[in-house]
């Protein structure tokens, strides 16, 4: 059954090749005069992780096996599914197969992007081979653009001559505040690839661009943080509506720079607190809605989810959807011209660290 399924997986996969792939979030794109409307889900950060045989860590896989079966139930049901990146955590090859064996039960067809979990041991030649998809591509669907990026690339020297083995490579990585670890970057050939798809684009097509990092620079100590961001942004800037949805950071976060909205996606398998130290890089700081200083050690779901997001007319209202706890939602407020988490902001009262002003850059 395990081998039908995955084979039933990775042909459907195959099958969309030339149309793309997301992390899991629920996206819905309202009709607009360029789009039909529609509606997709947003998994992503599951970190399926291997311990020995046929035995991988079960609150990881319990994440991922919720997300997919609450997917399943969605009325409507989406168009299809992006997941994120780092579906292993390691890269290996029984962490990426028991990953794909768990997405197969998705009723719908999947886009998926690399995370550096997912490619560092062997630079994503095996989830290339698995999932039948280059490392970055793009799509249309019902008059909307989708750009699916690499972001976690990172300079020859440190991928090809600092480490004697793959191995090493790998665990250098993976770890959050590693001083051995490197910046992401998309880098020169994406980057040029990327100016050469939107070339073909009108100015007023919405762009849903989706990458692993954050495609801005929120606190490099723990690699929220892609180099060449600005770069990419200004690729991005001459078109009028443009959405980033971005996995990796594990928690809520939400953005506006130019005409570009940034809003992230909780994981499936752990939450990342916001650090003390994102005090000293208030330049940079996205909005943080809700605080979580620490997952519940007695609740193995806290701070995790996964996101309905609803586009509409190019933008996207993402709805967070955290276990046991409230529904969030962070929408684009087209009246202040940025995404916003309006339930949060009126049970503020006063200034606060994080807050639009702050956050918000011009």
């Amino acid at each position: 059954m395990i081998q039908t399924n995955r084979r039933k997986f990775i042909q459907r996969a195959a099958s969309m090749a030339a149309v793309g792939t997301l992390p899991l979030t629920y996206v819905r794109l309202g009709s607009s005069e360029q789009s039909a409307g529609f509606s997709f889900a947003f998994i992503s950060d599951s970190h399926i992780q291997h311990i020995r045989g046929a035995e991988f860590v079960r609150n990881w896989d319990r994440g991922l096996i919720r997300a997919v079966a609450e997917t399943n139930l969605l009325n409507p049901k989406p168009d299809f599914v992006i997941y994120g990146g780092d579906l292993a955590q390691l890269g290996t090859r029984p962490e990426l197969d028991h990953g794909a064996e768990l997405l197969s039960a998705l009723n719908c067809d999947i886009y998926p992007i690399l995370g550096e979990h997912d490619y560092y041991l062997d630079l994503g030649e095996y989830w290339s081979d698995l999932f039948k998809r280059p490392h970055y591509y793009s799509f249309d669907h019902k008059g909307v653009h989708f750009v699916l990026l690499n972001s976690i690339v990172t300079s020859d020297e440190w991928t090809y001559e600092r480490w004697p083995t793959a191995e090493q490579r790998m665990n250098e990585m993976a770890g959050l505040d590693n001083a051995n670890g490197s910046p992401f970057i998309v880098g020169d050939e994406q980057r040029e690839w990327l100016k050469n798809d939107l070339a073909q684009m009108e100015t007023s097509t919405p762009i849903v661009v989706i990458s692993h990092s954050p495609l801005q620079k929120i606190y490099k100590s723990w690699n929220f943080w892609t180099d060449d961001a600005e770069q990419v942004q200004a690729i991005l800037a001459p078109f009028d509506q443009v959405t980033v949805l971005y996995g990796h950071v594990h928690q809520i976060q939400y953005n506006q720079i130019g005409n570009i909205a940034f809003t992230s996606a909780m994981a499936t398998a752990w939450p990342w607190p916001y650090p003390g130290s994102y005090a000293h890089s208030e330049q940079y700081l996205p909005v943080l809605t809700v605080p979580m200083n620490r997952a519940d050690p007695l609740f193995a779901r806290d701070a995790t989810g996964w996101q309905f997001v609803d586009v509409h007319t190019g933008r996207a209202a993402v709805n967070y959807y955290l276990y046991d706890n409230a529904v969030r939602t962070v929408a684009w407020n087209a009246e202040n011209g940025h995404p916003e988490d309006q339930p949060f902001q009126d049970s503020v009262t006063g200034p606060r660290r994080g807050s639009c002003s702050r956050g918000l850059a011009a």
